[in-house]
């Protein structure tokens, strides 16, 4: 371990474990990709991103980032649920997400 580690409390146990990652699933013309989040609890949170992918090369694609509460006892189910939630925040929202024209954010 090195010096500045010691210092700062950081060990290699420390790191996150990298989870792959979700295919996207194609809904009205968008892509909703599943990202659960690993919370304290050992439980798995709802989070995602919906993305807009542009035809036009002059226009950059666009993607909106979705954190909810929910906790599930396991990632599966996280993501059966991020699908269903993004499915819902589109069916609500719709083309209102990028109506902004920037090109990351926040529901």
């Amino acid at each position: 371990m090195s010096f500045f580690s010691k210092l700062f409390g950081f060990s290699s146990s420390d790191k996150k474990e990298v989870e792959p990652k979700e295919e996207p699933v194609l809904y009205e013309g968008f892509a909703i990709v599943a990202a659960p989040d690993k919370a304290d609890s050992g439980q798995w949170r709802l989070s995602g991103y919906i993305k807009k992918v542009s035809d036009n090369p002059d226009e950059p694609d666009m993607e909106r980032f979705f954190l909810r509460a929910d906790t599930f006892p396991t990632r599966e189910e996280a993501v059966t649920f991020i699908y269903r939630k993004g499915r819902q925040i589109i069916d609500e929202q719709g083309k209102r997400l990028f109506a902004n024209g920037e090109p990351t954010g926040r529901t």
